[in-house]
């Protein structure tokens, strides 16, 4: 009888789950290409509504589509200047960056570290934010980094100075990506006109994270974003 009985459950389970022969077209999935967003609030989207949706990470997720995996790693406050108020350095974003093992880094930094108690170590900013990028250089996937112009402030709040970010900080980032053979995405220049779009004078609104977006998607693709930037 137990012999009836394994013969009959074999004949139904070869009925019900046939083994289907492998075809030509069976391959693995493809790979995405993982995208890490570091950088500070404006990067992580304070002041932006519904920030999960709308920050610039998630709108560049939107635009890439699923070929790409991109994640936000902003912290608030943060400096690239390791003896800044709030170094990037130690923030558990920065492992976090790192672990997530990123084909291409894009670094938004600069912001905070205007701020006078962050700037009188302003001779150090160069040699910090090589630091980062060789860092990040290093890991085994050998990503792509792009380095970001800070946005401009309109003409400052909580410290942050618009007249350090245009003269002095952003001649370093383009001193550093020289140096690292990095690529320098210009988002002071993209948002120069539109100071509507921060209500406090820092921090871009939800079509302000539209126009980063805009800026940072040509320089990765060399397309233009098919969603508009507002006029």
């Amino acid at each position: 009888m137990k012999n009836l009985l394994s013969i009959f459950v074999a004949a139904v389970l070869a009925f019900v789950l046939p083994i289907r022969p492998a075809q030509a077209d069976d391959k693995p999935a493809a790979g995405v290409t993982k995208i890490a967003c570091v950088g500070d609030s404006i990067t992580y989207g304070a002041g932006v509504a519904d920030r999960e949706h709308n920050s610039y990470p998630a709108q560049l997720q939107k635009l890439l589509g699923k070929e790409y995996e991109v994640k936000n790693f902003g912290v608030s406050g943060a400096t690239f200047l390791k003896n800044g108020d709030k170094p990037y350095w130690k923030e558990k974003a920065f492992t976090s960056a790192k672990d997530f093992a990123p084909d291409i880094v894009i670094i938004k930094l600069g912001t905070n570290d205007t701020k006078p108690q962050n700037w009188k170590h302003k001779d150090e900013f160069a040699t910090d934010a090589k630091a980062m990028v060789e860092e990040f250089a290093a890991l085994p996937t050998k990503p792509k980094i792009y380095l970001c112009h800070p946005v401009p402030a309109f003409p400052g709040n909580f410290g942050i100075r618009d007249e350090v970010i245009k003269n002095e900080v952003n001649p370093l980032v383009d001193q550093v990506a020289k140096e690292t053979k990095s690529t320098v995405i210009d988002l002071y220049a993209a948002l120069a006109d539109y100071g509507k779009l921060f209500p406090d004078k820092v921090h871009p609104n939800a079509a302000g994270a539209t126009v980063m977006t805009a800026t940072i998607y040509k320089v990765l693709t060399g397309k233009d974003a098919p969603t508009p930037a507002p006029k």
